[in-house]
Formats: C-alpha cells, structure tokens, sequence
C-alpha cells in the first residue's frame, strides 16, 4: 500500500542540526529536480523580500518565511513526519505511533512537496515555504515542473493499492496511469444530516483532513495492508468506517470512495 499525502502549510521550526543532505533523501531519480528547485527558491529569497512574498504568495504576517528559506542550505534538518504538522498529521499522529505501526508509516507513506517532490516521512529536511502552486522563477509551475521528474521516479515504488489523499494541486504533480490507475483509489468525506425529515449529504471541507489522517492512522494501527481497493473497502468497515463506492476504478480513472460521517471533528 502506497498512501500519498499533501504536506502541510505550516510545519515545525528546524532548530539546530545536520543541515539538509540533498543526495540522502528516498526517490533518487527526483534528486536532480530536487537541486533545481532548492537553488531557485534560495536564489529568489536571497534577493528581493517583496518580491519573493509576491511569488510565494505570502501574506505580510509570513515574511519571515522568506529569510527562512534563504537559508535552507545551513538549517538543520529534521524527519519530514516530525517537520508537518497541521489537521492532517495532528490526526494521524505519527509520533504516538507504535513501532510497528511507525514501521509501516515509513514504508507506506509519501508527502507531496512544491519544493521536494515528495519524500518518505523519514527524510531529513530543513523547515520550508514553497506550495505546489507556485510559479517559481524560472521553472515556472511546480505542478506541471514536477509531472515529468516523477513520471520516471514513482511507479516503481507503487506495486499495490494506492490511496491518494492529495488535494487538487498536489496531485498535479504525479497522476497514476493506465493499469496502476485502476489499482489507485482517492477519498471523498461527505457528512450525512437529517434536515426537515430528510437525508442530505455534503461535501467536507476543512475537516475531511482531520478525517483522512485518522483513517490512515487506524489503518496502519490495525497492520491493515489492502492490496486493492476491492480490498480496501472491505477493510475500512471493520475500523468503524462507512464506506461507498462512487466509480470504480479503470485503465482510464482512479476509483472514488465516499467515506460518510454523521459528525465533523
């Protein structure tokens, strides 16, 4: 199982430490991009703080971010699951995890990245700012950057079930094809309330995160290891959730499960 996961906005201080060892990190055929982007992003905070907030798209409250990329190359580096905080990963938990169970987070687990690509919840990296979503000078999109480094670089590492719990903007930059397409399911939370007497369901926004990551936990805590999605809906019941199957999944189109909550938390 292979469960791919956005990073967070916000993430934990580096502190003192071993600075980032660019050549150590998991996926090394992402390694040359990798280069390419840190030296950008620390080349445009290294300049013009008002322009490189422009770029990044920060607010004036975040323009310490800027400094602090310039100094990537010296911060000291920190696991990525101890780096991303957030809904998601508070509810996931990584740091309450058995050892087991954290086991099978480092296999199973892959952060999607503006700057990294993605990495594994046990690469060191420096504490950073750089969404998917940016136009870095001179790359240009990072999504659309990033879709033919890991072309190459992923499949390989994707041999069962793939969970995408991306958002829009981080799965731009990997899209699953053909046969391992068919194998790759994505989540959608919808909340059911009775309103006038009646049933109606809606989408979940901010707190499909927080129900996400305590799926992935539950997952990796009861040693559950679906090698489809057939498997995975026949998995996810037993862990007390409620799960339907919108599309299965085709050589053309990933499958959709809905995963139904009564109450948002």
């Amino acid at each position: 199982m292979l469960v791919l996961l956005p990073p967070s906005e916000g993430k934990a201080a580096s502190g003192p430490g071993v600075p980032l060892a660019l050549g150590g990190l998991s996926l090394p055929g992402l390694t040359d991009a990798r280069e390419k982007v840190l030296t950008a992003l620390v080349e445009l905070c290294s300049g013009d703080t008002d322009r490189a907030a422009e770029v990044l798209g920060l607010s004036p409250g975040l323009r310490g971010e800027v400094a602090r990329n310039a100094g990537l190359l010296t911060a000291g580096a920190r696991p990525a699951g101890e780096v991303y905080t957030g809904v998601l990963f508070d509810a996931l938990g990584l740091a309450t995890l058995d050892e087991a169970a954290y086991g099978r987070a480092e296999r199973a687990l892959l952060v999607f990245s503006g700057l990294w690509g993605a990495v594994r919840i046990s690469d060191r990296i420096p504490s950073y700012r750089c969404s998917m979503g940016v136009k870095l000078p001179p790359l240009g999109a990072l999504g659309a950057y990033w879709r033919s480094a890991t072309a190459t670089a992923l499949p390989d590492v994707a041999d069962g079930l793939v969970l995408d719990l991306r958002s829009s903007a981080y799965a731009a930059a990997w899209k699953p094809a053909g046969e391992l397409l068919g194998r790759t399911a994505t989540v959608r939370v919808l909340q059911e309330r009775e309103v006038d007497g009646v049933l109606k369901r809606s989408v979940v926004s901010h707190f499909n995160k927080a129900t996400k990551g305590r799926l992935v936990r539950d997952l990796l805590v009861a040693g559950a290891e679906p090698k489809t999605p057939d498997e995975l809906v026949d998995a996810l019941p037993a862990l007390g959730y409620r799960v339907e199957v919108a599309a299965r999944g085709t050589a053309r189109k990933a499958w959709q499960l809905d995963v139904v909550v009564t109450e948002i938390h």
